[in-house]
C-alpha cells in the first residue's frame, strides 16, 4: 500500500487513498465525539469504496471491466459528497472550518478526475 502513496503516475489511486484515510478519521471522531453510528457508517462505506473500486480497476480484466469499475467509484464520491451536505447541514460538521473545507476540496478533485476518466474510457469503448 505504501508505495501507491508514492505512485506520482497514479494521481487517482494516491489521492482516493488519502481520501479513505481521512474518511476513516472522520468516522472515528463522529463515532466519539457524537455518537451518531448510523451516519458515520454511511459515509465511512462510500467514502472508503471509491479507492476499493479505483484499486480494482488496476487490475480490470478488460477496459468495459475498468470502465465500470471507476464508475462505481465515481458513484460512491457522489454519494460521499450527499453524505458531507448532510453532516454540515445537520450540524454535526460545522461548515467554513479548515478541516471540512479540505475534505470537500478534496472530494471535488476525485470527482473531477474520476468523470474524466470515465468520459475517456467511455469513448474508448464506442
Amino acid at each position: 500500500m505504501e508505495n501507491w502513496k508514492n505512485d506520482e503516475k497514479n494521481v487517482i489511486l494516491r489521492r482516493s487513498l488519502d481520501f479513505a484515510v481521512r474518511i476513516v478519521k472522520l468516522h472515528r471522531y463522529l463515532n466519539t465525539q457524537h455518537k451518531i453510528f448510523s451516519l458515520s457508517d454511511q459515509i465511512l462505506r462510500s467514502g472508503t469504496s471509491i479507492g476499493a473500486n479505483v484499486v480494482e480497476a488496476q487490475d480490470a480484466q478488460s477496459d468495459k471491466d475498468f470502465t465500470h469499475k471507476m464508475s462505481i467509484a465515481l458513484k460512491e464520491a457522489r454519494e460521499t459528497r450527499y453524505w458531507i451536505y448532510l453532516l454540515t447541514e445537520s450540524e454535526y460538521l460545522e461548515k467554513n472550518t479548515p478541516h471540512v473545507d479540505t475534505l470537500e476540496k478534496d472530494l471535488d478533485e476525485l470527482l473531477r478526475l474520476l468523470t474524466s476518466i470515465v468520459k475517456t474510457s467511455r469513448r474508448k469503448l464506442q
